[in-house]
């Protein structure tokens, strides 16, 4: 009886102990840079993208690969029903027959059996050097695009957690109001009972815990979707329990080094590209390609008629090599330098106009944050105003002197002051993210 007791007070512990971890992981709340790094391994599209860039590496082994020499193994069989004629001069038997008299004449046997092995080595092929060349570009630019990725996976995980903030802080500033609001009516309903009220102020407060109630609901089911939006994007299935931070910090404002943007990068690679095309259709228009080229087989031949039947085989093989040049094209190597100046015209140009445009967007998100930022102090001021306000306006109640709508005024100005605060310092920290973007530091964020 004692061992079964044991067993049952471990079972118990166990049990416990499993129900306090579960309870610890429900409660445990998801900061943004443990989203982001959740994001940086199950996100599908950044799945793809490190498919892409790996499968580009593979591309670039695979125009290395043909600067190795390549081995066929050929093999045919072919029987001849009817052996090929041929046209043989009369004058070859017998010179005195004048020429221009021919004899048609059978060649062969029925049977013929072929079958070698062929090598082939480039020496210089303008193609395979300039695919070689063409493939390190893309491979290089799929390293940016997925960095660039990267960086907007950052942005979007953030900017979805800070909508979540608001939505969060929303809920709490609508259920501390509904607590006030229901003591408030509490109140009324006891002084209506003693008639020192009016009904019409108990049916003001109902009406407005009913609309507080409703305006929860609708702030509730956006706080769920927007969850559901910042679980897909981070890869996690949509059952798993994540709770994000309810407090909202924020730095002062940061003057950040603006590096190389991954914009002006891409589009530098992508210039990189088209030149790598163009010298390559140039090189393959003029130089020639040279192969070392090599064969050993056999050819057997056979015969199937008694008495003479047969069937022997003889060896063949050869080295060389193999010279190519072009000599004319019909114009289309020509018409495919034309295109791609134009494409190194249009990337030039689409260059500078990034350029000019990440400036001005730098100028704009510095100014955004600094207005973000001034809004914050003033709100900050605002609030305690508006709290002095509020209570002010329930001792003037109690006394008598302010009416219940001069308290429900004061308390809906705190709460759309409240409110302000936090969209203030969301939009800094919106700002701030934007900043971060543009100048190239948003993977800070990560770190």
């Amino acid at each position: 009886m004692k061992i079964i007791n044991t067993q049952k007070i471990i079972i118990f512990t166990l049990v416990q102990i499993i129900i306090s971890v579960s309870i610890t992981n429900a409660q445990e709340q998801w900061s943004l840079k443990r989203c982001i790094d959740s994001a940086m391994v199950y996100n599908k599209t950044l799945q793809i993208n490190r498919n892409n860039s790996l499968a580009s590496k593979e591309r670039e082994s695979e125009a290395k690969y043909n600067l190795l020499p390549k081995i066929n193994a050929n093999a045919d069989y072919k029987y001849f029903t009817e052996l090929p004629h041929q046209l043989m001069p009369l004058s070859t038997f017998n010179p005195q027959i004048p020429e221009g008299q021919f004899r048609e004449v059978q060649f062969g046997v029925p049977h013929n059996i072929n079958a070698s092995l062929v090598l082939s080595l480039p020496l210089y092929n303008p193609n395979i050097y300039g695919a070689i060349n063409i493939t390190q570009i893309a491979s290089e630019i799929m390293d940016l695009q997925y960095q660039k990725s990267q960086e907007q996976l950052i942005f979007d995980i953030s900017t979805l957690y800070y909508n979540l903030k608001i939505l969060y802080s929303q809920l709490q500033f609508i259920d501390s109001n509904l607590i006030n609001t229901n003591k408030l009516l509490n109140n009324i309903t006891l002084l209506r009972e003693q008639l020192l009220a009016k009904g019409s102020d108990v049916n003001k407060l109902k009406l407005l815990i009913e609309q507080l109630s409703t305006q929860r609901e609708n702030v509730e089911i956006k706080y769920k979707n927007a969850l559901n939006l910042l679980k897909l994007t981070m890869g996690v299935s949509l059952d798993h329990n994540i709770e994000i931070e309810s407090d909202i910090h924020y730095n002062s404002s940061e003057n950040y080094i603006v590096k190389s943007k991954l914009d002006i990068q891409l589009l530098n690679a992508q210039n990189k590209l088209l030149r790598s095309e163009l010298n390559t259709i140039q090189y393959s228009r003029f130089l020639p390609s040279i192969n070392i080229i090599a064969s050993y087989g056999t050819t057997g031949f056979g015969y199937d008629k008694k008495p003479n039947d047969f069937l022997d085989f003889y060896s063949v093989s050869f080295a060389g090599i193999q010279f190519s040049y072009p000599l004319f094209d019909g114009l289309i190597s020509q018409k495919k330098i034309n295109q791609k100046e134009v494409e190194i015209s249009n990337n030039n140009l689409q260059s500078q106009l990034i350029s000019d445009k990440i400036d001005i967007d730098i100028e704009n998100a510095k100014r955004q944050r600094n207005i973000a930022m001034t809004t914050i102090t003033n709100i900050q001021n605002q609030i305690e105003l508006a709290k002095d306000i509020y209570y002010q306006s329930i001792l003037q109640h109690k006394e008598g002197i302010a009416s219940l709508t001069d308290v429900l005024l004061a308390d809906n100005a705190l709460r759309e002051t409240q409110q302000n605060y936090i969209v203030a310092v969301i939009d800094y920290l919106k700002s701030d993210l934007e900043l971060m973007k543009i100048t190239g530091n948003i993977l800070k964020i990560s770190e």
